[in-house]
Order: C-alpha cells, then sequence, then structure tokens
C-alpha cells in the first residue's frame, strides 16, 4: 500500500528543514576550530575512499534494480545514505581541527580544479532534498514518482561522489600532514 498524502507531506516539511539546516551547520562548524586538539589530518584519504565507495556501491544500486533485486538496492541506497552521513561528520571534523588547505597547482589546471570543486559543493547541497525525496518515494511505495526522481537523483550523486575524490587527489599534494 502506497504511503498517505499526510505522510509524504510530513516527509516534505522534514526533509526541507533538513535540507536547510545541514548547509546551514556545515558552514558554521568549517568555521569553528578546536583549540588544542591534534589536527585530524588522517581523515582526507579515508573520505575520498568513503566517496568512491558511494560511486561503487551507486552503480551497484543501479545494476540491483535493473536485475530485479529490490531488496538489495534497497540495501545499497540505505548504506550510500549512511556513507554520506560519516562522510559528513569526517569532514566537520577535519576542517573543525584543521587549516583549509589551497590547491597550489598553476595554469589551466587550477581552472579545471576550481570548477570541479565548486560544481561538487553546489551539487552536493543541492543533492540533500534529491535523496532524501527519492528515498522517501521508496520508502511511501510510490515507485513511479520514486523512479522519475530518481533519474535525476542517481546522476548527481554520482558526480558529487566521482569528484569527492577527484578533488582530494588534485589537492592531495598540497596536505601538510
Amino acid at each position: 500500500m502506497q504511503g498517505s498524502v499526510k505522510d509524504e507531506k510530513k516527509f516534505n516539511k522534514l526533509i526541507a528543514i533538513v535540507s536547510i539546516i545541514i548547509p546551514i551547520v556545515v558552514a558554521i562548524l568549517f568555521g569553528v576550530k578546536i583549540p588544542n586538539v591534534e589536527p585530524l589530518s588522517f581523515l582526507p584519504p579515508i573520505y575520498a575512499t568513503i566517496n568512491g565507495l558511494t560511486a561503487v556501491l551507486l552503480l551497484a544500486a543501479v545494476w540491483a534494480i535493473k536485475n530485479c533485486k529490490e531488496k538489495l538496492h534497497q540495501n545499497l541506497m540505505t548504506t550510500n545514505i549512511a556513507l554520506s552521513l560519516f562522510f559528513l561528520v569526517m569532514y566537520i571534523a577535519y576542517h573543525m581541527t584543521s587549516d583549509s588547505t589551497s590547491f597550489g597547482g598553476e595554469g589551466a589546471i587550477k581552472y579545471v580544479y576550481y570548477f570541479i570543486l565548486i560544481t561538487h559543493i553546489i551539487l552536493s547541497i543541492a543533492l540533500i532534498p534529491l535523496v532524501l525525496r527519492t528515498y522517501a518515494k521508496a520508502y511511501l511505495k510510490k515507485f513511479d514518482e520514486h523512479r522519475a526522481l530518481a533519474k535525476y537523483t542517481f546522476p548527481i550523486w554520482l558526480y558529487v561522489a566521482v569528484t569527492g575524490v577527484v578533488v582530494y587527489l588534485m589537492i592531495s599534494p598540497y596536505y601538510a600532514y
């Protein structure tokens, strides 16, 4: 049985609140530095790996649903959401204990880096309500609407996951370990 209109309205309200609060809290915490704490400089390769794993699991989830493995698809997508939350916690922790690293490349590669970084950040913010709405549609068993929304959510999420790895690889030579 499909979820009710009332249930969907509750989800949409919660999704809107979460989609506004997360970027604001991240922006605020990004500026907070915890004094006298050892920098968590080991985190960037870990959260880059999480981005890579997310990309692989997104592709596996698409394969699963195209092969009528609904439970596997559901488990993979739930895992991807958990990985995204884990990433976010580590990302915030790193930036609360470490100074930001500047990209040191010169010439055209600098513009490529900043283009990838800026699109990655903007799309990661836009992704919050997309992922939550797509997930809610499946939870409410509105599978036609879920599929229609997933056609947009999937490529954006894949782009964000892959560019997270690319940004890390491009800036990693400039980290002060």
